[in-house]
């Protein structure tokens, strides 16, 4: 059965369903941040039925049976699992007939006896895909959702959504002034509302409904960090695309919102350790790669085709050197250091820098 992103993330709501999601979903999109999102609040209720959450990645049929292994080898005094699976690998019908059985077996068992979740994260699947004999067992056995907000509309009925979990609601003008001043960023517009919870909310016991505190134009000012316009999403784009004046940019702005730097270094490390297994030959879909995001890929490794990028092994344990105080170097110079040098910019001779 399919939904749309919003039917779905509030049924989640524990207050809307205290049983907690189970059986074999699909959640399918390019916008992986609501994909996360709609996972955590499933998570809520899991977690309070004492369900054991587990992840793993999907990268060939051997990660499919070892997944479905799992569910076969519970028995009925073991806990409730519930397995978020993560890649690009979708059975195929003619060479994963197996899989697609056992698929279908655990879909319709969970059906009847719904203890365990398999829940698939995966890149959007468009008409031509729906086709898939994956995706036709997932719509007929399992949930189907589109992780995806089209209109603006849908993407405020979130955010009051978000805003309703952390115990807030706001006045017409303080949405339209938190939203002008995050430029329709999701991401930054829900950081604003976890500050404001902090600083306004009153906390309210699980499974108990928050009491709505009302944040007016004031009190947003409060929650508001005018520098946090940019996430590690839009670093992550801006070093792909080799923009270099925008990564200073987004670098100043992350510094300035007190950006945890690990946070920041596990994104450079996550794309410059997929640049350096591009250039042996590894492919973008064992990657794991989103589909949204493989042109820039291909883009930046165009942009090094030829070069060594081995000094980027060096320089990322500098920067985790720097982050756990090991070294005098400031950690903010050297993310920037790391963070240009995907963009196609050297500041300083690799010898050096490792010296």
């Amino acid at each position: 059965m399919q939904l749309d992103f919003l039917t779905a993330f509030r049924q989640a709501q524990p207050q809307n369903s205290p049983t907690p999601a189970t059986g074999l979903w699909l959640l399918h999109g390019d916008e992986d941040l609501l994909q996360q999102w709609l996972v955590q609040r499933m998570a809520v209720t899991w977690r309070a039925q004492g369900m054991a959450i587990q992840r793993t990645d999907i990268v060939n049929a051997k990660s499919w049976q070892a997944v479905l292994g799992e569910f076969d080898s519970l028995s009925l005094f073991d806990e409730r699992r519930v397995i978020i699976a993560q890649g690009n690998h979708k059975p195929d019908g003619k060479r994963d007939g197996e899989i697609l059985q056992a698929l279908k077996h655990f879909a319709k068992h969970a059906q009847a006896d719904p203890q365990n979740a398999l829940i698939v994260l995966s890149p959007r699947f468009d008409k031509r895909a729906q086709n898939s004999a994956f995706y036709q067992l997932c719509n007929q056995y399992g949930q189907v959702v589109e992780c995806r907000l089209i209109q603006a509309r849908d993407r405020h009925a979130l955010l009051v959504a978000h805003a309703a979990d952390f115990g807030l609601t706001l006045t017409a003008d303080a949405w339209q002034q938190l939203e002008d001043q995050t430029q329709n960023n999701l991401l930054s517009a829900y950081q604003t509302l976890w500050r404001l919870s902090y600083l306004f909310a009153v906390p309210a016991p699980y499974p108990a409904k928050p009491t709505l505190m009302t944040i007016d134009s004031t009190q947003l000012a409060q929650g508001l960090v005018r520098q946090a316009q940019f996430s590690t999403f839009d670093l992550s784009d801006a070093m792909l695309a080799g923009n270099s004046a925008r990564v200073v940019r987004i670098m100043r702005q992350l510094k300035a919102s007190d950006e945890p730097p690990s946070l920041v270094l596990w994104t450079l490390s996550k794309d410059m350790r997929a640049l350096q297994a591009m250039q042996t030959g590894t492919s973008l879909a064992s990657l794991g790669i989103w589909q949204s995001k493989q042109s820039l890929y291909q883009q930046a490794a165009h942009r090094h085709h030829g070069q060594n990028l081995d000094a980027w092994t060096a320089l990322l344990y500098r920067c985790d050197q720097a982050i756990k105080g090991l070294i005098a170097q400031p950690v903010w110079e050297l993310l920037l250091q790391a963070a240009l040098a995907v963009a196609g910019v050297t500041l300083f001779n690799p010898q050096s820098a490792t010296s």
